[in-house]
C-alpha cells in the first residue's frame, strides 16, 4: 500500500467511523453471552427473538449517521486468481491492502456435503469455510449468505428448471428432503459461534433471483402463490421451528422493468428485512439515465417507507472487459443519484480464476479503476472500521 493509499484508510477510518456508528472498537462488543441481552432500541426485524449483534446488525445498517456503501464480495479470502485457502489473503487485499467489508457465501456446500455423510465436525474442508466466516465477523465484517440448491426431484443442480416448489411445500412428495436440508442449513447457522459464545450476524438470502427463470425457483417455474408460500415457509421454519435466531432476511431480485415486477412475488415485510437487487447487466454501459442506478433510487424509496435495508446484493462484469467499471460504471453512476447512493452495501461476485472473476488482481487492467473506487469517501472496506454490532 502507498503512503497516500494508506494516509486515505487513516482519515477515511476516522470519518467513516460515523456513518455505522459506533461504540466499541471491534465487532462482538455488544452483551456477551450470558449477559443481559435487551436491545435499547425498537427494531422491525422479521424476527422479534433475534440476538442483540443481529439487531444491531440491522439497525447500523438502517440508520446509518452518514454516506457509506460497505463494499463485498462472493468467497472473497476462501479462493481467487491463482490461490486457494491462504489465510489472510483476498484479491481485493492483494490490490489495495485492504479485505471488502461484506463477505459473500453459499450454505448450499454444506447442505450438499451433508448428503454425502460429510458434517462440519468431521470434514477439515467445511470446519475452513466455518472459519472464514467466522473470522470475517471477528474482524468487524458483515456475512450474508444464498443457496444455490440442487432440484430436490432429480438430484440435479439448481440449474434444472424440473418444477421443484410444489413438491417442496407441506404435502408435497419432497417436503421431507427440502426439511432435511432445512435441518441442515439451521443447525450450520446456529452454530457460527464466537469464541465468546456470540451468535454470528448473518444476512440471509433464498430463492434469489427469481424473477429470472435460469434457476427451478425462477418466475416460469412456479406460481406465485407457490414462491410466497415456501418463502413464508423457509423463514417461519427457521425461525419458529429450529430457533435461528442470528439472521436477517434479503428479497433479491434479478433485473425488472418496473416496480410492480419488483414486488410481484414478494412475501410481505413481516417476512423481509432486507430489499435487495441483482443486476448483472445495467452497469455494462455508463448510461443517462442508467435503469440499474433508476431501480436503486427506487428501491431505497421503498426501503424508507418500510422499514427496510436497501442493498445491491449482487452485481458486476465479467473479467472486468471495463478497467473502469468500477469508479466509473458502478460507483460513479450510482453516487451521481442523491437516492441510489443511500444503499447500505453492495457485492460483486467472485474470483475464480482468470476466465471468471469480479474483482481485480495484482497487475490487471482494472486495478487503478478500483484503487479510486476504493479511495472514494462514499465505498467502506474492512480497513474503514465500520461498527456494526453495537449501538449507543
Amino acid at each position: 500500500m502507498t503512503n497516500s493509499l494508506m494516509t486515505r484508510h487513516y482519515l477515511a477510518a476516522w470519518l467513516l467511523a460515523a456513518p455505522l456508528a459506533l461504540a466499541g472498537c471491534r465487532a462482538g462488543l455488544g452483551p456477551q453471552a450470558g449477559a443481559p441481552r435487551r436491545f435499547p432500541h425498537l427494531v422491525a426485524v422479521v424476527d422479534k427473538k433475534a440476538t442483540y449483534q443481529t439487531k444491531a446488525l440491522f439497525y447500523n445498517l438502517l440508520h446509518p449517521s452518514g454516506p457509506g456503501i460497505l463494499v463485498g464480495q462472493q468467497d472473497a479470502t476462501q479462493y481467487g486468481v491463482g490461490w486457494h485457502d491462504e489465510p489472510g489473503r483476498s484479491d481485493i487485499k492483494s490490490v489495495c491492502g485492504s479485505n471488502p467489508a461484506v463477505y459473500g457465501w453459499d450454505v448450499a456446500e454444506v447442505v450438499n456435503a451433508a448428503r454425502q455423510g460429510r458434517t462440519v465436525a468431521t470434514d477439515t474442508t467445511l470446519r475452513r469455510h466455518r472459519q472464514l466466516v467466522l473470522d470475517a465477523y471477528q474482524r468487524g465484517g458483515l456475512n450474508t449468505f444464498c443457496w444455490h440448491m440442487d432440484n430436490f426431484v432429480t438430484g440435479k443442480n439448481f440449474y434444472d428448471t424440473t418444477a421443484v416448489v410444489a413438491a417442496i411445500l407441506p404435502g408435497g412428495a419432497q417436503h421431507a428432503a427440502y426439511l432435511r436440508a432445512l435441518d441442515v442449513a439451521a443447525d450450520y447457522f446456529r452454530g457460527l459461534k464466537a469464541p465468546d459464545g456470540t451468535a454470528v450476524p448473518v444476512i440471509f438470502r433464498p430463492f434469489h433471483e427469481h424473477t429470472g427463470s435460469w434457476f427451478w425457483w425462477g418466475k416460469r417455474h412456479c406460481t406465485r402463490a407457490e414462491f410466497v408460500q415456501l418463502w413464508r415457509f423457509t423463514v417461519k421454519y427457521l425461525r419458529d421451528e429450529k430457533q435461528v435466531h442470528n439472521l436477517l432476511f434479503a428479497y433479491s431480485p434479478d433485473r425488472v422493468p418496473n416496480m410492480a415486477e419488483y414486488f410481484e412475488r414478494y412475501p410481505g415485510d413481516a417476512y423481509v428485512d432486507v430489499l435487495g437487487f441483482d443486476d448483472y447487466g445495467d452497469f455494462n454501459a455508463v448510461a443517462a439515465p442508467n435503469k440499474g442506478v433508476a431501480t436503486l433510487a427506487a428501491i431505497v424509496g421503498e426501503a424508507h417507507k418500510r422499514r427496510k435495508i436497501p442493498a445491491l446484493t449482487e452485481a458486476g462484469l465479467e473479467k472486468l472487459t471495463t478497467p473502469n467499471w468500477f469508479d466509473e460504471n458502478l460507483l460513479g453512476q450510482i453516487k451521481a443519484d442523491p437516492q441510489a447512493r443511500q444503499i447500505a452495501y453492495l457485492m460483486v461476485w467472485r474470483n475464480a480464476h482468470t476466465g471468471h472473476f469480479y474483482a481485480p488482481y495484482p497487475g490487471h487492467a482494472s486495478v487503478p479503476g478500483f484503487l479510486r473506487f476504493y479511495q472514494d469517501p462514499l465505498t467502506v472496506f474492512e480497513a474503514d472500521h465500520p461498527r456494526l454490532y453495537t449501538v449507543p
